[in-house]
């Protein structure tokens, strides 16, 4: 079946579901909206995850397709309402496949993702601003030919061109509310013809971001790549981005990494996790694992988080829990396994992989 297709079926599914939810008991009777709901939903709910986040990114992109205002804001509902983000990001939502009790609009209320511990929308572009100005003044000097040996293959140049290229495009899809995937190649980079000059215009257009994101409402609907498609997405996702290649920067320039406030650390290892599941070349790998039931604990020594994945049915699920940092001192044996992978957050964070081909 082609994405057209697919892409049509679904939109035109998630604005038949809003129209029944909406609709006046006049003019649908009550009881034949609940059961249709409900069988919809027992039969959506037995999808695997892989086939639960496909489907939930179609109709937040039919969603998004559509004007702002009150449908839209509906049909964005559509999604959670189904369960179909039940335990794909940290803990589960109320969905109707869960069972529906008759007050559709409560359920369909239930938002799209779990709620997560993050930092306020400003601070959050604040601090993606403040490590785009350390990666820039970190290469500024540096020969931009100089190997990166954590991201093989590539330069200074590379990685410079790559992180400002980020900046413009997470800028682009902020200042114009996208509602479908643009791809970075579509959006005006302004690339110096000298790569001497790449640090400046990362510089640049890392103010230029900041600034835009600043001022925008965070909760502002816009296509993203991940589970949520407000503007609020775009500073962590940049943040995420600029702290893994600067210090990949770092390392290539001095040899080491500097240092990484661990909360913004956790932060970034959540904001990860909740998006890995929509990353295709994340998802797709992990969907033909066949490790059902496989669990893998990462465990910060610093704060005493420690983040739970759980695979199965073609993806994983996730959670992290706050304990005393004195709680884990050093992996060991004991009633609880020791976690899989052990160490400060920054060092945690620095394992993910932040690159992704869909810019």
């Amino acid at each position: 079946m082609s994405d057209a297709l697919l892409s049509t079926l679904a939109e035109a599914l998630a604005e038949l579901v809003t129209a029944v939810e909406t609709s006046d008991d006049e003019d649908l009777d009550p009881d034949t909206a609940v059961k249709w709901l409900e069988n919809t939903g027992h039969t959506l709910g037995g999808l695997g995850a892989a086939d639960r986040r496909a489907l939930d990114g179609l109709f937040r992109e039919a969603a998004l397709r559509q004007p702002p205002g009150p449908w839209r804001e509906e049909l964005l509902k559509v999604s959670a309402g189904f369960g179909l983000t039940e335990g794909l990001t940290g803990e589960p939502t109320d969905g109707l496949n869960g069972g529906l009790t008759g007050e559709l609009s409560e359920r369909l209320n239930s938002g799209l993702t779990a709620e997560l511990t993050e930092a306020p929308h400003p601070a959050t572009c604040d601090a993606a601003l403040e490590s785009a100005r350390r990666f820039a003044e970190t290469v500024r000097a540096a020969d931009p030919a100089t190997p990166v040996p954590t991201c093989p293959d590539w330069t200074l140049a590379d990685l410079t061109r790559h992180l400002g290229t980020v900046h413009r495009w997470a800028e682009h899809l902020v200042r114009t509310r996208a509602r479908a995937r643009v791809l970075a190649r579509d959006v005006p980079l302004d690339l110096p013809a000298d790569p001497a000059a790449y640090p400046d215009w990362l510089a640049a257009g890392a103010e230029r971001f900041a600034a835009t994101a600043r001022e925008a409402d965070p909760d502002a609907p816009v296509w993203s790549p991940g589970a949520d498609p407000h503007v609020r997405h775009y500073p962590r996702h940049v943040l995420f981005e600029t702290l893994v290649h600067l210090a990949d920067a770092e390392l290539a320039v001095a040899g080491t990494a500097g240092p990484l406030d661990p909360g913004t650390a956790a932060d970034a290892i959540d904001h990860f996790l909740g998006n890995a599941p929509y990353i295709p070349w994340i998802a797709e790998p992990l969907a033909h694992l066949d490790r059902d039931g496989a669990v893998l604990r990462l465990a910060a020594r610093d704060t005493g988080a420690v983040w739970t994945l759980a695979l199965g049915g073609g993806g994983f699920t996730w959670s992290r829990d706050s304990r005393d940092s004195r709680g884990i001192v050093a992996p060991r044996r004991g009633a609880e396994p020791p976690p899989d992978v052990w160490g400060d957050t920054r060092e945690v964070v620095f394992l993910l992989p932040p690159r992704s081909p869909a810019h």
